[in-house]
């Protein structure tokens, strides 16, 4: 049944009203701190009950020649939902704020950027066009720095720049690619650029525009290489700031890689290939960090960059499969939504560990929730979901994308084209997935199972460990888990239908029988590889005695292997300004050169004599003299300009 598309003020309410909502809350803050938490609450409860009027309705609006090209906004089914999403998840953060931040300083300035972050992440996700997207994810980049930035510990300032660093330089080439998509295709709207892009046979020369683009989204989801902001900055953020970066705001990069991969190169085979690498090295890498680490937030930090890459991995099987991406389709959109509720209520689960004992180290948090049934089962939902274990939601969206990897291996052999590598991508799927549930068992057997050595972890905190009332969001959200996953054709199957048009995709010619043991095989198969990766490496390698003869948990990570300390750092603070000052003297050096013969030529008499006093040039003389400085500048910037051009230029040309 197709809908009407009709013009409606509630997509810029829900974009613009929280940017005035945080200013009159940030107002009201000055004289009243109670008042404010209240309007917090109002605030978010108002924005989520207007993202449900959007259910059920296709929906534009537009405000033309804003910043010269206008911006646009519409929601279908894909966008609804992810609004509908990101208000909910806003709301219990924003209801948990008041709790965890009791004792925290400046939570004016958190609640005014929490509140500018919800405006610019819901202009993102209800974008019509890219130079839209544009805008609101650069607002967000910023907004959220502050978020990340809030203890100001020199560790956490540390790692807010790294995080602002990565989000400028992916901003400003993701800026390039879109100003080459423009000049190429006329236009930045996505129903239009996918029309565009149908009718190029060739997209060959799209590729490097599409790369550029793909950049910032890239960073902000916390694809390999671009990764290395993650671990630190969701380790050193408040609990529920870590939340949102984990839920919703490395989602909106998702979002872009789904919009480049989905409407610009949709059913591209040679773009499926390389998103797929992407998303298998950000994969694997995230469950190995994760299973090093002995910081439950660090831990969990990795654990998203992980289950980012099991979505881009998603992603890329929709190119490769091209119009049989159903299930490709159904697994990016599930795992998408999946991966938010295992972290919402992870990162709030960790936010409460925390504001009770002031630390997160395993060994020091170890059998914290022995006699805490109820934090037991908000983590245990979401733990046995990410793991992919069978009846619960996590289970339905990764068995999508591997039968995706299953189907395409079958397409190639139907074709007499090499599976190796097909092959080999799902080994590492389910590796990884294994690699999950031994770093999940890991926190799960540390906090609920184990005795702590030298005593039970006591609260710094009066009182119940958690509110009444945020008891009930939590456990009413993990109960969630288990009846998404028992009934996927009732509910994420309908879901997945919802998304489908966004990407390009048609639902499912039939019904995936989820619990058969075709798909079962692939869960069984995970399970055993963590469970032989916990029992023979984690409590074998990553166990040691301390000095006291206490077997403790133990980070092995080898320091060298760090690529924001061992390269990125040294070249951009070392060898960038090396290059550029070695530049700025040589084009300074020419620029006195070519001073030197132009005052030959025009101020020297036929002797070679510098013009006299009396002489009626010599004010213009004296005036090309003063203005030496100037030019010299101004040539030394023109040549920098030149090079940085001619490089991208190179780099276009090679990519």
């Amino acid at each position: 049944m197709e809908h009407s598309v009709v013009t409606s003020a509630v997509l810029p309410f829900l974009v613009f009203f929280p940017f005035l909502g945080a200013v009159v809350g940030y107002v009201i803050g000055k004289n009243n701190k109670g008042a404010r938490d209240i309007w917090a609450w109002l605030l978010s409860a108002i924005v989520f009950v207007a993202s449900l009027m959007l259910i059920g309705k296709e929906t534009v609006f537009e405000i033309p020649n804003f910043c010269g090209l206008g911006i646009s906004f519409a929601a279908d089914g894909f966008g609804v939902i992810l609004a509908v999403l990101t208000s909910a998840i806003w709301l219990v953060t924003t209801l948990f704020s008041k709790e965890y931040m009791a004792d925290n300083r400046n939570r004016n300035r958190y609640y005014l950027f929490v509140f500018l972050t919800l405006g610019a992440t819901m202009g993102i996700f209800l974008s019509a066009d890219l130079f839209t997207t544009f805008i609101f994810f650069e607002i967000m980049s910023f907004t959220s720095t502050v978020l990340v930035i809030h203890e100001e510990d020199d560790h956490t300032i540390r790692s807010a720049y790294t995080y602002m660093t990565v989000a400028i330089i992916g901003g400003l080439v993701t800026l390039m690619g879109l100003f080459m998509m423009y000049q190429m295709a006329g236009t930045l709207n996505m129903a239009e650029l996918t029309v565009f892009m149908e009718e190029q046979h060739d997209k060959t020369a799209f590729y490097a525009t599409g790369v550029l683009i793909l950049f910032g989204f890239a960073a902000k989801a916390g694809l390999f290489p671009l990764h290395i902001w993650l671990p630190n900055a969701y380790s050193v953020a408040p609990a529920p700031s870590s939340a949102l970066l984990s839920c919703i705001l490395t989602k909106t990069g998702v979002f872009g890689t789904i919009i480049i991969s989905c409407k610009l190169f949709m059913h591209d085979a040679q773009w499926g290939n390389l998103i797929l690498i992407l998303g298998i090295i950000t994969m694997v890498m995230g469950a190995v960090l994760a299973v090093f680490s002995v910081n439950l937030k660090r831990t969990l930090a990795c654990s998203s960059m992980s289950q980012i890459g099991f979505i881009i991995i998603a992603i890329g099987m929709q190119g490769l499969l091209g119009h049989h991406n159903a299930l490709a389709a159904s697994g990016t959109f599930l795992h998408f939504l999946n991966h938010s509720l295992f972290k919402l209520l992870l990162f709030v689960g960790a936010g409460v560990i925390f504001m009770n004992l002031k630390e997160l180290n395993l060994n020091k948090i170890r059998g914290y929730g022995k006699d805490k049934p109820l934090l037991k089962f908000i983590f245990l939902m979401p733990i046995l979901g990410i793991g992919g274990i069978p009846l619960w939601n996590g289970y339905i969206s990764k068995t999508l994308i591997h039968e995706s990897m299953v189907e395409y291996i079958a397409i190639l052999a139907e074709a007499g084209q090499s599976v190796t590598f097909m092959k080999c991508a799902e080994a590492l799927f389910l590796f990884s997935g294994g690699l999950t549930l031994a770093y999940m068992t890991k926190i799960f057997v540390c906090i609920f199972l184990e005795n702590n050595p030298y005593g039970t972890p006591k609260s710094v905190r009066k009182g119940p460990y958690i509110s009444k009332m945020m008891a009930v969001i939590l456990a009413a959200i993990a109960i969630c888990l288990p009846v998404l996953g028992c009934l996927p054709h009732q509910t994420q199957d309908v879901l997945a239908a919802m998304g489908a048009h966004f990407m390009n995709a048609h639902t499912p010619d039939h019904a995936v029988h989820y619990f058969a043991w075709v798909n079962l095989k692939g869960a069984v198969i995970s399970i055993c590889v963590g469970a032989i990766v916990y029992f023979l490496f984690v409590r074998k390698v990553l166990m040691r005695k301390d000095e006291n003869g206490n077997v403790v948990y133990v980070d092995l990570w080898p320091e060298w292997f760090n690529i924001e300390d061992k390269i990125y750092r040294p070249v951009l603070l070392g060898a960038m300004p090396f290059i550029g000052g070695f530049c700025a003297r040589l084009a300074g050096s020419l620029m006195d050169g070519i001073i030197s013969i132009l005052r030959m030529l025009i101020f020297n008499d036929d002797n070679g004599r510098v013009i006299p006093p009396e002489d009626k040039y010599f004010s213009a003389y004296t005036d090309f003299e003063a203005d030496h400085e100037m030019y010299r500048e101004g040539f030394a910037t023109s040549l920098l300009l030149i090079g940085i051009g001619l490089t991208i230029a190179t780099i276009y040309v090679i990519v």
